[in-house]
Parts: C-alpha cells; sequence; structure tokens
C-alpha cells in the first residue's frame, strides 16, 4: 500500500468505529421515529468527521477529498442512507461552497461551526414550482440599502429542519432568467425565517426533509455568497462533486446491499438446497456485480478528473445517472432474492431499496441528467 492508501486506510478505521458505535445501535430506533437527534451533529464534529478535507485554519484535517467520499460509501455501505443524504449535503456540499465562494469573513465565521457540528448546514434551491428548472424560480431577494429582503419557499429541503444555516437561491434580477439568481448565507435564527413540518418520505426516514420559508426576511449584505447574479454559474461549478457524492452513496449502498444477499441466500434453503445453489440466483447476483464494478469504475475514472479539476457536467451527468440507476435496479433485484421476507422491515434490505429511489429524483433527476448527456451530443 501507498503512503496515501494507508492514511485512508486510518480513516477508514475511524468511521468504521464510528458508525459501529454511535450509529448502527440507534439507527432502527431513528427510522422508527423518522427522526434523528440533532446532537449527532456534534457527536460527528467530536469524531472528526465534519469537514476532513478543510484547511487546518478553519477547523479541518487537510486530508483528502477521498476520505469524505469514502465516509460517505461506508454510511450508504451499512445501510444509514438517511444520514449519508444529510453527510453529504452538510460535508460535500455546503461546506465546500463556503470554501470555494467565501469571503474570509464568512469563512472564519461559519466552517470551523459546521467542523464541530455546532451550525448543520443545508442547501435551499428546489421550490415547489421550480426544481431543475432554475429559472421558474420565484423567491426574490431585493436589495434595500446595506440589507438584502428575502421572500419566497423552499421544499425537499435535507437537513431542514437542524439546518442552522442555509444557503439559500434567490432571484435578484427577475429580468435575466438564470443569469439573475445569486447566494445568500442564512442564518435561520433570523426573524422571517421558518420552517414547515418534516415532510413524510417513503425511505431514508431518519433523514429530515422539509419546507423553508422567508417572510420579509433580512440578511446583511456581507450574506451574499460569491458574486450577485452568478448564482447559477456558481451552482453549475460544483455540480461535480454533488453528484460524486450521490454516485458514492449509490455504490456503497449496491455493495451492501449484494452483501446482504449473498449472507441471505447462503443460508436459505429451498427445495433441499440453499437458494445460493440455484443458478437463476448465481447469475442475477453476477450481473449485479457486474454492473457495479462498472458504475465503481466510471466513479473513479471521474473522480481523478474532478481532482485534476477537469470533470465536466457531463461527465457528472452521466455519473449520477449511471450508478443511481444501477443502485436501484441492484436493490430491486436482491430484495426479489429475499423472496417475501424481503417485503418486510425486518431485513435491512427494504431499506436499501426505499432509501435508493430518492437517488434517481434528487441533485437533478434521471431524465434530466438525460437531457443533459443529450444536450452535448445533439445540442438544444
Amino acid at each position: 500500500m501507498t503512503n496515501n492508501d494507508e492514511e485512508l486506510g486510518i480513516f477508514r478505521d475511524m468511521t468504521l468505529r464510528f458508525l459501529q458505535s454511535e450509529i448502527e445501535p440507534f439507527y432502527e430506533d431513528w427510522e422508527e421515529q423518522e427522526a434523528m437527534p440533532k446532537s449527532i451533529w456534534k457527536t460527528m464534529g467530536e469524531a472528526g468527521l465534519l469537514g476532513i478535507d478543510l484547511p487546518e485554519q478553519y477547523g479541518g484535517a487537510e486530508a483528502r477529498i477521498d476520505v469524505t467520499q469514502m465516509i460517505m460509501f461506508e454510511m450508504a455501505r451499512m445501510c444509514f442512507g438517511g444520514l449519508a443524504s444529510g453527510y453529504n449535503i452538510h460535508a460535500n456540499i455546503v461546506m465546500p461552497y463556503i470554501l470555494n465562494l467565501g469571503t474570509e469573513e464568512q469563512k472564519q465565521h461559519w466552517l470551523p461551526k459546521m467542523v464541530t457540528g455546532d451550525v448543520v448546514g443545508a442547501l435551499a434551491m428546489t421550490e415547489p414550482s421550480a426544481g431543475s428548472d432554475v429559472a421558474a424560480m420565484k423567491t426574490r431577494a431585493v436589495q434595500d440599502g446595506d440589507e438584502w429582503v428575502i421572500n419566497g419557499s423552499k421544499i425537499f429541503i435535507t437537513n431542514g429542519i437542524h439546518a442552522d444555516l442555509v444557503v439559500v437561491c434567490a432571484k435578484t434580477d427577475t429580468s435575466a432568467g438564470s443569469k439573475g439568481i445569486s447566494l445568500f448565507l442564512v442564518d435561520t435564527t433570523l426573524p422571517g425565517f421558518s420552517r414547515g413540518s418534516k415532510l413524510k418520505k417513503i425511505g431514508q426516514h431518519s433523514s429530515d426533509t422539509s419546507e423553508l420559508f422567508f417572510d420579509d426576511l433580512r440578511v446583511p449584505a456581507n450574506s451574499l455568497l460569491g458574486q450577485l447574479n452568478k448564482g447559477f454559474i456558481h451552482l453549475m461549478t460544483e455540480l461535480p462533486r454533488e453528484r460524486l457524492g450521490c454516485a458514492i452513496q449509490a455504490i456503497g449502498a449496491g455493495d451492501g446491499a449484494i452483501e446482504a444477499t449473498v449472507d441471505y441466500v447462503k443460508d436459505r434453503q429451498v427445495f433441499g438446497q440453499s437458494v445460493a445453489k440455484l443458478q437463476n440466483t448465481r447469475f442475477k447476483l453476477a450481473e449485479l456485480k457486474s454492473q457495479l464494478e462498472l458504475c465503481r469504475a466510471y466513479f473513479n475514472q471521474c473522480f481523478e478528473k474532478f481532482k485534476r479539476d477537469e470533470m465536466t457536467t457531463e461527465d457528472a451527468a452521466v455519473l449520477k445517472l449511471t450508478s443511481t440507476e444501477a443502485q436501484c435496479k441492484i436493490a430491486d433485484e436482491c430484495l426479489q432474492l429475499f423472496g417475501g421476507y424481503g417485503y418486510t422491515r425486518e431485513y435491512k434490505i427494504s431499506r436499501f431499496y426505499t432509501d435508493a429511489r430518492i437517488q434517481r429524483i434528487y441533485a437533478g433527476s434521471s431524465e434530466i441528467m438525460k437531457e443533459m448527456i443529450a444536450r452535448e451530443l445533439v445540442g438544444r
């Protein structure tokens, strides 16, 4: 192993110990209650899992981005899909937004608190009538002296209930379409900010997802993140890392689903032999494993391009599309091999199945990914 491999191995051992001691014993209860305790963020912070690839001056460990991706992989592999999604938003999306786009004052104010888990981050882009079509966004920010006044609402916001800081996308020039969007750092303690109730979902039950409302919410001028009216460009620039996060969760969950299924079919007896002895089982598992390894290989290719700052939005779209579609197929086919037991919550495979479904929708649906790929091929 190289020194880098040793470093990753050390962080993996630390991550697995944390997940086995601090998450696994409680996760089923969180799923039943449809909520994780907010204290888990501080617990992750104390374990050194948040902002691990940030510079030391902001509280990070200056580890490679590989470590952050590995943490999400292991969360997903162990069937903690809701935790992985929340972690992806906080540590793999919001923190890099602030690091890459923020002023020194913004970075010093927010990042150390996010590293400790004292501040939980969320990204508010989707609206009831505007998801992937950001030009249709209705949330507005109007400048009033040295403040911005924000009005509007957002929906399907991961970490929305726990969030202390929200990166809000708002129209600052209503005549410019997607070229009139800006990003704002919104402190959720400010007057005019409110949350809807936690949304009931078919999967990732323990992940908190909610609506957010802004009613004459005033934020100081220095809350602008990045450049005025460049929000869409900023979003597109950060998309590759966001979709890497979705893909590594898909691959981790695929590994976990296959591992659980292999263990089950070896033990399950039918017609006097284990289900693992049946040709259908063997061929199906071989097919799923092959598909997953192709996704892993493409992820590794894209990841290396990302680290060289060469990963394109098309690369990200292909990766997001193929990996999440494969995740759903793997979860479905593995559940089938459990028979009736797969349809019960007694076995993790049912959670792999329900948690997977959102992956084809959030961070850009499969249909949007296909459109993005097609535009590169044949134009608009």
